[in-house]
């Protein structure tokens, strides 16, 4: 499985590691996900995700329902 959340489509980026002398190598930034468990009310049923901690306050400000509506429209979750 991927390190990519399910709703907002986050995954790790590339970057470098830089050393006092200035020597780059290659590193990778990851993305912070959770698995967690949301119930929504309006299917009467449990949903568990892989999210980011960045969707997470984004489900706590807006709602779960709002935040799956998203990323159905922009198409990361199915169904």
């Amino acid at each position: 499985m991927s390190r990519v959340c399910e709703l907002t489509g986050k995954k790790a980026m590339v970057g470098n590691n830089v050393s006092h002398a200035m020597n780059k190598t290659k590193r990778k930034f990851n993305v912070n996900l959770v698995k967690k468990r949301f119930y929504i009310p309006e299917e009467d049923k449990w949903l568990t995700l892989r999210v980011s901690t960045s969707a997470l306050k984004n489900i706590n400000k807006k709602g779960i329902s709002a935040v799956i509506k998203e990323a159905r429209e922009k198409g990361f979750l199915k169904q």
